[in-house]
């Protein structure tokens, strides 16, 4: 068989000119690189070659990590071809995938799913959208707590086929439907045959609730190492449980959504393809914080205006302001990023803020110390006076641990007031140290050039 890479490649050629044999072209490549193909083409594309894909083919490339826009491509299928399709996908991705169609395709497709997975759908998007239950599956092992290690084997075997993951099982109390304990396929691989799975399971096991935030269970699962967690309604039945893969995702979204914050822009900026967000659409998520910014900016200019007489007097002051206010922006930003990754890790938190205070403010005073050095020289190396190179290394060392203190507290507030701190970080620190920093700058400057 010739190259993956090569293959898609002939494969994209023949998609330009004729949809013809297309699956049997695709069929024998592996689901990862049917899903690479499909990524490069336009959803109608997509959605033609899904359809000429058999089913089981078909739901291994959707179940594919690299796969995007599967809500869309499914969108462009007939109802019933997409029906057959979404019901060979585990719990949790047919949800994910029905959350993402619009109202009128949900109403289309949901009909056509076999009576009990249409009622599973329905009550799982029922929960909010990063929650534990946003994101479980319903699709676990149960075990009776009357079974024995081979009794459980058994069952394991005869029910893995319909199963997303056997390698993490729960006992469930077969009255109330409670979680007893859980126990893991190893255990009873490694246990003796006629022992109860009672004596073998894990009587407290890492739990969540179903409406837990996401965030809080990928951070479980990767603080205790597992596997998968069970997730509990609160009358602490087992409804479903949540697996590290899908953690994974959790975490690339947190992370992106994080990023975007960080930036200014809103999320939902990119919860699509680079080039299927339309330009009015990015300008919208964009211009709330640039226009927020650009206000905030303007105290820049009413310091300098107020400070007018004090830089017609020493017009070498202005050659020194954009490095002032550029190097006390990017400390605060250092520190601001720093202390929002300790936030998100559960690392400090508010009653650490006077303990974070201190530190950063010391580190900014080394750091100071330092770049004012290298400030001192460099204002005389462009011929400066020796007032005025004092005057600029002091400032240096002040608007860094000014900068870096202010840094260190405003993602705590944040996160004491309920805003994420990701929001409050690098753009409005770098402009709250224009203003400040400037203020800082010319008052050094008037005492000690007695302006």
């Amino acid at each position: 068989m010739a190259a993956p890479k090569d293959l898609l490649e002939r494969i994209q050629l023949r998609l330009e000119e004729s949809f013809t044999s297309i699956g049997e072209r695709v069929s024998d490549l592996p689901p990862a690189d049917i899903a690479d193909l499909l990524n490069q083409l336009n959803r109608a594309e997509a959605a033609s070659v899904i359809t000429m894909l058999p089913t089981p083919r078909a739901v291994e490339v959707l179940d594919q990590p690299t796969m995007r826009r599967r809500a869309a491509i499914l969108e462009q299928l007939e109802p019933d071809r997409a029906a057959q399709v979404l019901a060979g996908l585990s719990a949790d991705q047919r949800t994910d995938i029905v959350q993402q169609m619009g109202e009128h395709e949900r109403r289309k497709l949901l009909p056509k799913l076999e009576p009990e997975v249409k009622a599973e759908v329905e009550r799982l998007i029922q929960y909010p959208d990063h929650t534990a239950g946003g994101i479980m599956t319903t699709e676990f092992v149960r075990l009776d707590p009357r079974m024995t290690v081979a009794d459980a084997l058994k069952h394991i075997r005869s029910v893995a086929r319909e199963k997303e993951s056997i390698y993490a099982c729960y006992v469930i109390e077969p009255e109330t439907g409670r979680l007893l304990g859980s126990v893991s396929l190893r255990d009873l691989v490694m246990a003796e045959f006629g022992q109860s799975v009672t004596e073998v399971m894990r009587k407290k096991p890492v739990t969540v609730s179903a409406l837990d935030d996401q965030e809080l269970v990928a951070n479980k699962i990767s603080k205790y190492n597992l596997l998968a967690v069970p997730v509990l309604e609160k009358d602490g039945a087992v409804v479903g449980f949540v697996t590290v893969d899908d953690v994974i995702d959790v975490i690339r979204e947190e992370e992106t959504e994080d990023i975007l914050k960080m930036a200014g822009v809103e999320p939902g900026a990119l919860d699509k393809p680079y080039f299927e967000n339309s330009i009015p659409r990015v300008v919208r998520k964009r211009i709330g914080w640039l226009l927020f910014l650009f206000v905030a900016e303007t105290f820049t200019g009413t310091v300098l205006r107020f400070y007018e007489n004090e830089l017609a007097a020493v017009v070498a002051l202005s050659f020194f302001i954009p490095l002032l206010i550029g190097t006390g922006g990017n400390a605060g930003s250092q520190t601001v990023t720093t202390v929002i990754r300790s936030i998100a890790l559960g690392e400090i938190g508010l009653r650490d803020a006077w303990r974070v205070l201190a530190r950063e403010a010391s580190t900014g005073v080394l750091i100071g110390l330092l770049v004012g050095a290298v400030a001192f020289g460099r204002a005389l190396l462009w011929g400066a006076h020796m007032p005025l190179a004092v005057t600029v290394a002091i400032t240096v060392l002040v608007i860094c641990s000014w900068s870096t203190t202010v840094g260190s507290l405003i993602p705590i507030a944040a996160e004491r007031f309920g805003v994420d701190p990701a929001v409050l970080s690098a753009p409005l620190i770098a402009t709250l140290v224009d203003a400040t920093g400037l203020v800082i700058y010319f008052s050094i400057a008037k005492a000690i050039l007695h302006l």
